[in-house]
């Protein structure tokens, strides 16, 4: 079995309820930096691939920044004047500012307004808020349910840890052929936002289980962490073995209606870079490719200039350009499992063609060789092949140990699936070998 064979991928409807599924079942974790959420998320996709969990202690020194303090909560909630509670955890885990100190006490209105978080312009929404690296303490709500708020005294509880631990991360390694490493990278931090967060995670853990079965040239490594310090953790405990990475992706924001994006590496003109594009091109779908800026996800880190990997992040809407953003509407209904399926292809396309991009030599290079003599024209439109006469004549024209199949892919126009195809039969009739 290799990673070219499509038709042996489950299909897009199929894949996409299977991610959806697993994007239920993590949904309703509170996940942060640090912590238990964190851990659990882990131990759910370690049920459907290896894991390999790795825990940082606090205080540890990881380039410029420190791990920070493990935070875990149990309950928060404020409770109004007549004693109901007017903002519950327990309903959501985004009505807890991340990172809260603990707190228990009483105070008025106009004070207890100051720790509070909504979204005017989306009076019905919760708004994802946290603080990480600032001790604070907070809670988030309707913008409706806070002009609501009757004057008098209002009861606090975060009961909530702050104390020495760790930060975990997760790594699935599937190994191929030669230690040259794929490397796709998603954040686990952020609690009960389904397309933001969790469509990564599901994709990126149907992706390695998918891979484990086929047979690969790279080895590709799938990066579980929490956003930022998650990536700058990994990174400075990796820095002899990053020479390995020769590609890769950060995904997120994978699982709305909008189109497939593109964010370009910091050098812009890398394989990855290449190989993405040309997988939009010759999809069905709507595209769009964005030039590097230092703002997004984690390739920020990956692309530092210290590293300067060769990472682009692979998305859908990116993330601030979906209203739903960081607010309790990316919920359960915001992912669609069509869209989930699409992006889970998508990857598996750049899969495709990361692994069978080879630069080959025409063995017969002087004029056209015969095709006809040698039954080619049968293998032309042969059921489930796409070869025609033109993809022959420009893969053979430019296989020349200079040009690789996405060369010939980007200067032809013709679909990468044509060029391999025509490759391929070009190689079992004597006509072309893979150069030395």
């Amino acid at each position: 079995m290799t990673a070219t064979d499509p038709h042996e991928l489950p299909g897009v409807e199929e894949v996409g309820e299977e991610l959806h599924d697993l994007i239920r079942e993590l949904f309703p974790i509170c996940r942060s930096i640090t912590g238990n959420g964190l851990r659990q998320t882990f131990e759910v996709i370690g049920e459907r691939i290896p894991l390999e969990v790795t825990e940082v202690p606090t205080g540890t020194q990881v380039l410029d920044w420190t791990i920070p303090q493990e935070w875990n909560v149990e309950a928060a909630w404020v409770a109004g004047p007549d004693g109901e509670r007017v903002v519950d955890f327990a309903d959501s885990n985004l009505h807890l500012l991340g990172y809260s100190v603990p707190v228990r006490r009483r105070l008025p209105l106009a004070e207890l307004k100051e720790h509070l978080w909504s979204l005017p312009e989306h009076p019905d929404r919760i708004p994802f808020r946290n603080s990480y690296y600032s001790p604070n303490w907070g809670f988030c709500l309707p913008h409706r349910v806070l002009e609501s708020l009757p004057e008098g005294e209002y009861e606090v509880c975060i009961d909530s840890t702050l104390e020495d631990g760790s930060l975990t991360y997760a790594e699935a390694f599937v190994p191929g052929e030669t230690e040259d490493e794929v490397l796709v990278s998603g954040y686990a931090c952020h609690p009960s936002l389904a397309n933001e967060n969790l469509s990564g995670l599901a994709v990126m853990t149907l992706l390695a289980r998918e891979l484990a079965t086929r047979r690969l040239r790279y080895s590709y490594r799938f990066l579980f962490s929490p956003a930022t310090i998650g990536p700058i953790a990994w990174l400075a405990r990796n820095e002899e073995q990053l020479s390995r990475v020769e590609h890769g992706l950060v995904c997120y924001c994978v699982g709305d209606s909008g189109a497939l994006t593109y964010k370009k590496s910091r050098r812009g003109d890398t394989e990855i870079d290449r190989v993405v594009q040309l997988v939009l091109r010759d999809s069905d779908e709507p595209s769009e490719v964005h030039e590097w800026e230092p703002w997004g996800g984690d390739e920020r880190q990956f692309n530092s200039p210290g590293f300067d990997l060769p990472v682009g992040a692979l998305t859908r809407t990116p993330p601030g350009a979906f209203p739903e953003y960081h607010s309790s509407a990316d919920d359960l209904d915001f992912v669609v499992p069509a869209a989930l399926g699409r992006s889970f292809h998508a990857y598996m396309a750049v899969v495709d063609v990361l692994e069978t991009n080879e630069t080959y030599v025409n063995l017969s290079p002087k004029g056209e060789p015969q095709l006809g003599r040698r039954g080619l024209y049968r293998a032309i439109g042969a059921s489930g092949a796409s070869v025609d006469e033109l993809a022959l004549l420009w893969v053979l024209n430019l296989s020349d140990g200079e040009h690789s199949l996405v060369d010939i892919a980007e200067r032809s126009g013709l679909r990468y699936s044509q060029v391999r195809d025509s490759a391929r039969t070009l190689v079992e009739h004597d006509l072309l070998a893979i150069a030395s």
